[in-house]
Protein backbone atom coordinates (compact mmCIF):
# COMPACT_ATOMS: atom_id res chain seq x y z
CA UNK A 1 0.00 0.00 0.00
CA UNK A 2 2.86 2.83 0.79
CA UNK A 3 4.77 2.37 -2.74
CA UNK A 4 0.66 2.42 -4.51
CA UNK A 5 0.89 5.68 -2.13
CA UNK A 6 3.92 7.22 -3.03
CA UNK A 7 3.56 6.22 -6.53
CA UNK A 8 0.40 8.49 -6.35
CA UNK A 9 2.20 11.04 -4.64
CA UNK A 10 4.62 10.92 -7.74
CA UNK A 11 1.74 11.11 -10.32
CA UNK A 12 -0.59 14.02 -8.62
CA UNK A 13 2.41 16.60 -6.84
CA UNK A 14 3.98 17.60 -10.09
CA UNK A 15 0.37 18.08 -11.24
CA UNK A 16 -0.95 19.95 -8.42
CA UNK A 17 2.03 22.36 -8.63
CA UNK A 18 1.57 22.55 -12.10
CA UNK A 19 -1.67 23.94 -12.03
CA UNK A 20 -1.23 25.89 -9.21
CA UNK A 21 1.66 27.88 -10.77
CA UNK A 22 -0.69 28.36 -13.77
CA UNK A 23 -3.83 29.46 -11.49
CA UNK A 24 -1.15 31.89 -10.36
CA UNK A 25 -0.14 33.34 -13.03
CA UNK A 26 -3.31 33.37 -14.83
CA UNK A 27 -5.30 35.09 -12.13
CA UNK A 28 -2.66 37.65 -11.92
CA UNK A 29 -2.78 38.32 -15.35
CA UNK A 30 -6.62 38.69 -15.01
CA UNK A 31 -5.66 41.76 -12.81
CA UNK A 32 -5.38 43.78 -16.12
CA UNK A 33 -9.26 43.56 -16.80
CA UNK A 34 -9.13 46.15 -13.54
CA UNK A 35 -7.79 48.50 -16.23
CA UNK A 36 -10.39 48.75 -18.44
CA UNK A 37 -13.91 50.33 -18.00
CA UNK A 38 -16.81 48.40 -15.87
CA UNK A 39 -19.48 48.28 -18.77
CA UNK A 40 -16.16 46.56 -21.25
CA UNK A 41 -15.63 43.53 -18.43
CA UNK A 42 -16.42 40.27 -19.60
CA UNK A 43 -18.70 40.13 -15.95
CA UNK A 44 -20.68 43.30 -17.93
CA UNK A 45 -20.60 41.70 -21.15
CA UNK A 46 -21.04 37.86 -20.77
CA UNK A 47 -23.12 38.19 -17.18
CA UNK A 48 -20.34 36.07 -15.84
CA UNK A 49 -16.47 36.30 -15.28
CA UNK A 50 -14.44 34.57 -17.88
CA UNK A 51 -11.20 32.96 -16.55
CA UNK A 52 -8.25 34.05 -18.67
CA UNK A 53 -9.67 37.02 -20.30
CA UNK A 54 -6.73 39.37 -18.87
CA UNK A 55 -4.31 37.11 -19.54
CA UNK A 56 -5.00 36.60 -23.63
CA UNK A 57 -5.28 40.93 -22.76
CA UNK A 58 -2.18 41.01 -21.46
CA UNK A 59 -0.52 39.31 -24.05
CA UNK A 60 -1.98 40.93 -26.77
CA UNK A 61 -0.76 44.34 -25.07
CA UNK A 62 2.37 43.25 -25.06
CA UNK A 63 2.66 42.00 -29.08
CA UNK A 64 1.13 45.45 -29.75
CA UNK A 65 3.83 47.25 -27.58
CA UNK A 66 6.65 45.43 -29.62
CA UNK A 67 4.40 45.78 -32.78
CA UNK A 68 4.49 49.60 -32.07
CA UNK A 69 7.73 49.92 -30.91
CA UNK A 70 9.71 48.73 -33.70
CA UNK A 71 8.60 51.37 -36.54
CA UNK A 72 10.29 54.88 -36.42
CA UNK A 73 7.78 56.49 -34.42
CA UNK A 74 7.39 54.29 -31.93
CA UNK A 75 11.25 54.13 -31.37
CA UNK A 76 11.29 57.70 -30.88
CA UNK A 77 8.41 57.28 -27.98
CA UNK A 78 10.02 55.21 -26.41
CA UNK A 79 13.24 57.65 -26.49
CA UNK A 80 11.12 60.51 -24.95
CA UNK A 81 9.55 58.03 -22.39
CA UNK A 82 12.88 57.13 -21.15
CA UNK A 83 14.35 60.79 -21.21
CA UNK A 84 11.39 61.55 -19.20
CA UNK A 85 12.54 58.78 -16.73
CA UNK A 86 15.84 60.16 -16.64
CA UNK A 87 15.09 63.28 -15.18
CA UNK A 88 13.39 61.55 -12.12
CA UNK A 89 16.20 61.06 -9.28
CA UNK A 90 14.72 57.91 -7.60
CA UNK A 91 12.90 56.21 -10.58
CA UNK A 92 15.92 57.18 -13.34
CA UNK A 93 17.79 54.60 -10.50
CA UNK A 94 15.58 52.15 -10.27
CA UNK A 95 14.14 51.62 -14.03
CA UNK A 96 18.17 51.86 -15.42
CA UNK A 97 19.19 49.26 -13.63
CA UNK A 98 15.42 46.94 -14.45
CA UNK A 99 16.44 47.61 -18.13
CA UNK A 100 19.74 47.04 -17.88
CA UNK A 101 18.86 43.75 -16.46
CA UNK A 102 16.25 43.04 -18.51
CA UNK A 103 18.30 44.09 -22.02
CA UNK A 104 21.00 41.26 -20.95
CA UNK A 105 18.76 38.54 -20.13
CA UNK A 106 16.11 39.06 -22.97
CA UNK A 107 18.78 40.02 -25.82
CA UNK A 108 18.44 37.73 -28.73
CA UNK A 109 22.07 38.70 -29.05
CA UNK A 110 23.37 38.27 -25.75
CA UNK A 111 24.88 35.18 -24.10
CA UNK A 112 23.34 35.31 -20.32
CA UNK A 113 21.85 32.30 -19.38
CA UNK A 114 22.53 30.51 -22.39
CA UNK A 115 25.43 28.46 -21.25
CA UNK A 116 25.73 25.72 -18.36
CA UNK A 117 29.60 25.65 -16.88
CA UNK A 118 31.15 23.67 -14.21
CA UNK A 119 33.05 25.66 -11.44
CA UNK A 120 34.59 24.37 -8.52
CA UNK A 121 32.86 25.63 -5.57
CA UNK A 122 32.66 26.73 -2.80
CA UNK A 123 35.89 25.12 -2.11
CA UNK A 124 38.57 23.52 -4.32
CA UNK A 125 37.68 19.82 -4.84
CA UNK A 126 33.80 20.72 -4.73
CA UNK A 127 31.66 21.32 -7.92
CA UNK A 128 28.78 22.88 -9.38
CA UNK A 129 26.43 24.31 -12.25
CA UNK A 130 26.61 28.10 -12.57
CA UNK A 131 25.00 30.24 -15.70
CA UNK A 132 27.10 32.32 -18.16
CA UNK A 133 26.09 35.71 -17.11
CA UNK A 134 28.51 38.23 -19.29
CA UNK A 135 32.20 39.66 -18.63
CA UNK A 136 33.48 41.69 -16.35
CA UNK A 137 32.93 45.03 -16.98
CA UNK A 138 33.50 49.10 -15.48
CA UNK A 139 36.17 49.34 -13.41
CA UNK A 140 35.96 46.03 -12.10
CA UNK A 141 37.74 44.82 -15.50
CA UNK A 142 40.77 47.05 -14.65
CA UNK A 143 41.47 44.97 -11.62
CA UNK A 144 40.85 41.28 -13.02
CA UNK A 145 44.02 40.23 -14.64
CA UNK A 146 43.51 37.99 -17.87
CA UNK A 147 40.34 36.38 -19.19
CA UNK A 148 37.55 36.50 -16.71
CA UNK A 149 33.48 35.29 -17.34
CA UNK A 150 30.97 36.49 -15.20
CA UNK A 151 28.45 33.61 -13.47
CA UNK A 152 25.49 33.26 -11.78
CA UNK A 153 25.33 30.42 -8.95
CA UNK A 154 22.41 29.15 -7.98
CA UNK A 155 21.10 27.47 -4.91
CA UNK A 156 19.03 24.17 -4.73
CA UNK A 157 16.19 23.94 -4.54
CA UNK A 158 15.19 27.59 -5.34
CA UNK A 159 17.16 28.87 -8.20
CA UNK A 160 15.51 32.19 -7.88
CA UNK A 161 18.57 33.03 -5.36
CA UNK A 162 22.12 32.39 -5.61
CA UNK A 163 25.47 33.62 -6.02
CA UNK A 164 27.62 36.25 -8.09
CA UNK A 165 31.09 35.37 -9.11
CA UNK A 166 33.61 36.31 -11.89
CA UNK A 167 36.14 33.43 -12.23
CA UNK A 168 38.50 32.60 -14.81
CA UNK A 169 37.56 31.47 -18.03
CA UNK A 170 39.93 29.01 -17.77
CA UNK A 171 38.83 27.48 -14.48
CA UNK A 172 35.37 26.66 -15.84
CA UNK A 173 34.19 23.91 -17.90
CA UNK A 174 31.05 24.50 -20.46
CA UNK A 175 28.70 21.61 -20.46
CA UNK A 176 27.18 20.39 -23.46
CA UNK A 177 23.69 20.38 -21.06
CA UNK A 178 21.17 23.44 -22.04
CA UNK A 179 20.00 25.33 -19.52
CA UNK A 180 16.54 23.64 -18.63
CA UNK A 181 18.14 20.63 -18.17
CA UNK A 182 20.68 22.00 -16.13
CA UNK A 183 18.01 24.04 -14.03
CA UNK A 184 16.00 20.35 -13.49
CA UNK A 185 19.47 19.02 -12.27
CA UNK A 186 19.85 21.63 -9.52
CA UNK A 187 16.12 21.90 -8.49
CA UNK A 188 15.34 18.29 -8.07
CA UNK A 189 19.27 18.42 -6.12
CA UNK A 190 20.74 16.11 -8.41
CA UNK A 191 18.19 13.47 -8.97
CA UNK A 192 16.65 14.08 -11.98
CA UNK A 193 19.99 13.86 -13.79
CA UNK A 194 20.64 14.12 -17.94
CA UNK A 195 21.05 11.84 -20.11
CA UNK A 196 24.76 10.47 -20.00
CA UNK A 197 26.68 11.63 -23.10
CA UNK A 198 30.05 9.90 -23.24
CA UNK A 199 32.55 12.12 -25.74
CA UNK A 200 34.78 9.17 -25.72
CA UNK A 201 32.48 7.10 -27.34
CA UNK A 202 31.56 9.63 -30.68
CA UNK A 203 33.24 8.52 -34.05
CA UNK A 204 34.08 10.29 -36.84
CA UNK A 205 32.35 9.48 -39.82
CA UNK A 206 35.26 10.54 -41.64
CA UNK A 207 37.88 8.67 -40.18
CA UNK A 208 34.86 5.26 -41.00
CA UNK A 209 35.15 6.15 -44.45
CA UNK A 210 39.18 6.40 -44.64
Amino acid sequence: MRKYFVTGLLVLVPLAITLWVLNLIISTMDQSLLLLPERWRPAALFGVNVPGMGAILTLVFIFLVGLATRNFIGKRVVWAWEALLARIPVVRSIYSSVKQVSDTLFSSSGNAFRKALLVEYPRKGCWTIAFLTGTPGGDVRNHLQGDYVSLYVPTTPNPTSGFFLMAPKSDTIELDMNVDEALKYIVSMGVVAPEHFDKKLIIDPAKLEA
